[in-house]
Parts: C-alpha cells; structure tokens; sequence
C-alpha cells in the first residue's frame, strides 16, 4: 500500500484515475510495470489486486511513489503451477470513499509448438501451391518461412506469405520443388516447424479448359477495433481466374485501409465497426459470367465507450439522488455499480433500473456516502467511470414538519394537515412534498404530491375505498429536503375488512401453529388480532396483534390435551371485521384443518373410545341396511308382472302369470322379506289397466340407533 498526497491537484477533492492498468504480456524472469496514477485529496492509498486478491509488498513487488506496481521478476513454475498472470487493478482511496481501475490482463509469453505442420504435395507446373502453419503465441508469432533451409524470396510476387501461417504460390514452376518449413517468432521463443515436400509435376498446358475453383475462401474472423483483417482467397483455373471481392449486403467495401495481397486475399488495415458483415470472393473465368464463390463473415468488436457519465452530488439527509450510467460497444455492454470498491446491492433504498444505466438512492443518510462507480464490460474489454455522493451537512435547511395528522373524507379521499411553522421558519420554506403508499406495498409504489408553502392541509382523492396508507411529508428549501416527518396512518371508509380464513396445526400436547391468508390486495387490511381460550372458559386470553404482511403464529405453554377454541378478526383504520372461530383438540397431535366461512366453526366433540366404537358398528348396521332396502326394491320393480297376474283361491286374484298351482313356498331361514302391500281385486271383474304395487317406504335411518 502507498499513501501519498498528489503534488499538482493537491486540494482536489475529486478522486480519479490519471493513468489506468493496461492489458500486457510479461517475459519470464523479466521486470514488469503496471501505471497506476491517480488525483484527488490526499492523502491517497494505493492498492493493488490479483485476481482479487491483494498482492503482497515486498522483495518481489513493490509500489512506486507514483502509485506504479513492480514486479521485479515475473514469474511461472510449472512444478507449483504459481504464476504472475492474471487480471490485476488497482485501488485508490481516499477520505471521500474507493475507487477501482480497469482490469488489466497481464499473460506470459510463450510459444509452444506447432499444432498445425506443413504437409507435402504435389501441383502440376502453372497450378497453384498452398502451404499451411499454425501456432497459438503469446504474443501472436511472427511467421516466415524457408526452402531448403533458406528463407524464401517475397520479392517474388509469386510468393505471397500471410500473417496466419500460409504460404501461397502461384504459377508454380519446376524451380519451386523443395522442401519447406515454417519459421515462428516472438519475444518468448523460435521455433520451426516439420519438413515438407513440394514436387512440381506434368508440364504445362495453357490450352487444357479448366473451369475455376476456389482453393481456399475466407473464414469467419472476429477481431476487435484497429486490428488488422486479412480474409484469404486463393483460386486456380485455366484461364487463370479473376478474384474480386464484394460484400453481401451490397454496401462498398471502399478503399481506405484495403490492400490486396497476391493474387486474391483481402487485408483491411486499422478494421472499425462499419467493416462487419459478410464478404464474398468471387473467382471469375475471364471474358464470361462464370465463376465460384465463397463466403465469410468478419466480425469487428469495439470495447465499451461512456455516452453518459455519472456526476457527483451533493445532498441534503433524507433526500435523494440519481446517477446515469450509458455506454454503447460491441457486443452490447454489461453495467455494473461499485460502491467504495464494493458490487453495490439494491436495498430498500437503493434502486437499479433501466438495464441498470440509472442508479437512485432515496432517504439519503451518512451510510449512503461513498464513490460509486459504474463499470462497462463486454467481450472487448472494460471501461469505468466514478461519481461521488456527498451529504450536504447545512444549518440552512427546514426542520421536519410537526404533527402531521390525516382523517377519512370519503371511501376514495384522506385529509391531511401539520402545523404552520414559525414565520421566520416558513420564509425560508418554497413547498412542501407528500410522500403516500398502500400499506404493504413497497417504496417503488410511492406517489408524491406537491403542496404550496402556504398551506398546511391537503387532501389526496381518487383512493381505493376500506384501504389503509401511510403518510409522511417534507418541507423543502433552496438548498434541499427536510427531514422527513413522523409517519401516518389511515384508513379511507368503506367498511371493515371481511372474516379472514385460517388453518391450524397441532404440533405437540401444548403447542399449536396458526396460518392465514393474507387480502390478495394490499393496504385493505390493516393487521390481524389473534386470540384463544380453554374450553369450557368464557372468556378469551391471550390476544396479539400482527401487522397485515404478518401470515402465521405459534401458540405455546397450553394445558396438555386440552381442547382451545380460536378467534382470528383482520381490522383497519374502519374498525375490526367479522371474528373466524374454531376450535382444535391438541389431542389429535398434528392435524390440520381450515375453518368454515363467516364465522362458523365446525363441532368437534370429544368423545370417548367406547362412544367412537358404538357410532362405527351404527353407522355399518345402517348402511348395510339402506343397501339392502334398495336391493329387495329393484328385484320387486322386475317381477311386477308376476304380482299383478297371480290368482289365489278364495276368489280375490293377483296379478296374472306364472304357474296358477304352484303354492309360495315358504320363506328359507335367514331370509328377510320387506313387507308388502298389494292391491287386490274381486275375482271375475276386469282387471284395472295398469296394476298398482305400493311398497311401504321402511322408517328413516336415525344415525346412532341402529342395532346390529
């Protein structure tokens, strides 16, 4: 850590940063440099992180006295896997807050071998050759390369070389025959890689008709902002084909910046974003409209540039402030807030919004001042920019309004009204604000209206009717925000909030768990008062007040096994609603049950085991019966027939059918016979057209009396 006052700004309260960490590649066993500068009052510390993780002062890093870091030798064992890479920042801090620089992408250079090698082949003489290499270095090698050991001619304009590690020739001639191989370098190393053969065969036939073909198109290519692009295009035929480009959404490709390599490859030197887009060689057989074409896209990227700065402020307490945070790049930036150094967390009275661009703090209070710093990041790089929030500490400003009270117009209207101040307080007021919202809702939903400074009583109309609020009021100077006033609540008329319905729990012998539903609109119900009593005890103990976001209780220390009964009312500034009564038995250990609306409570006797086993064996011996009664019922409903055609012998008949000599036999043991009225008629009359069968309906199941 390095304290030190800035010997020019010196009385600069603002903190920022001169000179910013830039991404760097370190040499191993070399000294390595990060800038760090910063203004702003002093004294200033100066910090430095790695990874996040500060790094250690001493033999082998130090801090210079212009905030600077020295890593006197960089280092990386392979043996340890300990490294000197990685993303470092620094931190500067002063009385006012932190501030965090930029991340800076420290690598070490290195170039290993060659993952691609030149393979041997063989092009008919006047045809086309093409060589290729690839190696990742750290930094990006520089390649050339050799023919029989000996570095190759560029001043032939046959030879074209491109920085990705291919090497064209064309018009092959029988002097190219050789072997090739691919030379890399960079700060880290030299390497070479495999041998290969190329042989020049056949002899050359200009009028043979080849049609054209493209060896080789460009390929998808991202780069970021200045870098060069170079899409390669390599085609053969005969007649030798013509390579143009164009792009395919028909714009120019232009010429500032573009130069074409060999015979077809296109490099667009110092690349900005209007160059992205797709780009298509064509490979045109001379003096006709044949051709071959190949696509690829270029991407160019651009690292996050502010539109928008954060600007610092200075606020009264209890007041608020906003910070606007825009920044354009491609791909489109990610933002992020810091607070004194820290990721910020929205809270209660810090908002994000706005894809988080806009950062407002409300109800400003000395935990609330601090640097914050919004931060730009995409896959290009990163950008900062910092502001600072400053409580404004004035003698100057109004006091907090007093006795501030409201009152119920009307369903939809509140009256408010506070106390004049003394004359000499109000000359220095310019208007009061009103700060309302629902109870319940959260700060997001708050409305505000403004009110002259010559009056002290207002009324909020167009509210929601039976629905509670809560009030409070600033008074406002030139130079800010009062304090806030004591908070009020009230309730617009409209009635008293309906039975709420709830459930209990029965945890153990003497505790119980209470939840209810809470309105499915907020600020209509004010709070919930809970209540219970021991049965057979006539009055209610225990009664407790939750406020309205409050959904369940726990009831303890109740006399074991004993049976409770309880009471639920939900009120509101109209008074209290309908109780909701049940009662519960902490017998039945860890039943659940909801209650009935409106206040009715379901019974729930107790009752003793042999009570409870008498009303099972009814119940069966009932329903047995029921069932039985409904049988016998279908089976007389199919043989009616048989009832209305019998005739006996002492003159009356019966209904007709069936065997005339045939006796009833008489009924089998065990068999129940439902008693029967049957209308008969005088024998020899007509019978009546329909046959009237009257079965007595059996006496109604009286639950608790049935016998076995």
């Amino acid at each position: 850590m390095l304290l030190f006052s800035h010997p020019v700004l010196g009385g600069a309260s603002e903190l920022a940063f001169l000179k910013e960490p830039n991404d760097v590649i370190a040499v191993r066993d070399r000294p390595l440099m990060l800038d760090c500068q910063v203004e702003g009052e002093g004294p200033i510390s100066v910090t430095w992180r790695r990874n996040g993780v500060p790094v250690p002062t001493g033999p082998k890093a130090s801090v210079l006295a212009n905030g600077t870091l020295l890593i006197k030798s960089f280092q990386k064992r392979k043996e340890s896997n300990e490294t000197d890479a990685g993303e470092y920042d620094c931190a500067a801090q002063n009385h006012y807050g932190m501030l965090i620089s930029r991340k800076a992408r420290v690598q070490l250079a290195s170039l290993p071998k060659f993952h691609i090698h030149p393979e041997s082949k063989s092009v008919d003489e006047g045809g086309v050759a093409r060589l290729t290499c690839q190696v990742n270095g750290i930094p990006e090698a520089s390649i050339s390369w050799e023919k029989n050991r000996t570095a190759v001619n560029t001043d032939d304009n046959r030879y074209t070389i491109l920085p990705t590690g291919i090497l064209q020739i064309t018009g092959v001639r029988r002097t190219d025959s050789g072997v090739y191989r691919c030379v890399a370098t960079n700060i880290a190393n030299t390497r070479y890689s495999h041998e290969a053969q190329l042989t020049v065969t056949g002899k050359r036939t200009p009028r043979i008709y080849k049609e054209p073909v493209i060896l080789s198109g460009p390929q998808n290519l991202t780069i970021t902002v200045h870098q060069t692009a170079i899409l390669e295009c390599i085609a053969t035929g005969n007649p030798r084909p013509i390579v143009s480009w164009s792009r395919l959404d028909g714009r120019s490709i232009g010429v500032e910046g573009i130069q074409v390599l060999g015979t077809g490859n296109l490099m667009i030197s110092d690349a900005n974003l209007q160059h992205s887009g797709v780009y298509v060689c064509s490979a045109n057989r001379p003096g006709t409209r044949m051709r071959r074409t190949a696509l690829g896209r270029l991407v160019v990227q651009a690292p996050p540039e502010f539109l928008q700065w954060p600007q610092s402020v200075s606020r009264p307490a209890g007041s608020s402030a906003v910070f606007t945070c825009m920044a354009q790049g491609v791909p489109e930036p990610h933002l992020i807030w810091l607070k004194n150094g820290k990721i910020l967390t929205p809270g209660d009275n810090v908002k994000l919004t706005n894809n988080n661009s806009t950062l407002a703090v409300t109800r400003i209070t000395t935990e609330d001042e601090a640097i914050y710093q919004c931060i730009a990041e995409n896959s290009a790089g990163t950008n900062q920019a910092s502001a600072r929030l400053a409580l404004t500490q004035s003698t100057e400003l109004p006091e907090a309004p007093q006795d501030l009270t409201a009152t119920a117009l009307s369903p939809t209207a509140l009256q408010l009204s506070w106390v004049q101040p003394a004359p000499e307080v109000t000359d220095g007021i310019i208007g009061y604000v009103l700060h309302i919202r629902m109870l319940g809702e959260p700060d997001s939903r708050e409305l505000q209206e403004a009110v002259s400074k010559t009056t002290f009583q207002h009324e909020f109309t167009t509210l929601e009717p039976a629905t509670t609020y809560s009030i409070y009021l600033k008074a406002y100077s030139p130079l800010g925000a009062s304090q806030q006033s004591s908070t009020v609540v009230a309730t617009t008329l409209g009635g008293v909030p309906s039975s709420p319905s709830f459930f209990t729990k029965v945890l153990n012998k003497t505790a119980m768990q209470v939840f209810w539903e809470l309105p499915s609109k907020s600020g209509k119900v004010e709070g919930f008062k809970l209540s219970y009593r021991e049965v057979p005890q006539p009055n209610f103990q225990g009664q407790e007040a939750f406020p309205g976001h409050i959904n369940t209780h726990t009831i303890s220390h109740l006399e074991p096994a004993a049976v409770y009964e309880i009471q639920l009312v939900a009120y509101n500034g109209n008074g209290d609603g309908t109780a909701n009564k049940r009662l519960v038995s902490l017998a039945e250990t860890g039943t659940s049950a909801k209650t009935s609306t409106g206040g009715q409570s379901p019974c729930n006797c107790k009752q003793d085991d042999e009570g409870s086993m008498t009303g099972i064996v009814v119940g069966i011996h009932t329903g047995m019966a029921c069932i039985l009664f409904c049988v016998l019922f279908l089976m007389f409903g199919y043989r009616r027939s048989f009832f209305c055609r019998k005739r006996t012998q002492d003159g009356w008949s019966g209904p007709r059918g069936g065997d005339r000599n045939q006796r009833a036999s008489p009924p089998k043991e065990g068999v129940i016979r439902m008693p029967e009225v049957i209308e008969l008629v005088p024998q020899g009359q007509a019978p009546p057209a329909q046959c009237q069968v009257l079965i007595e309906q059996p006496p109604p199941c009286q639950p608790g009396t049935g016998t076995g």
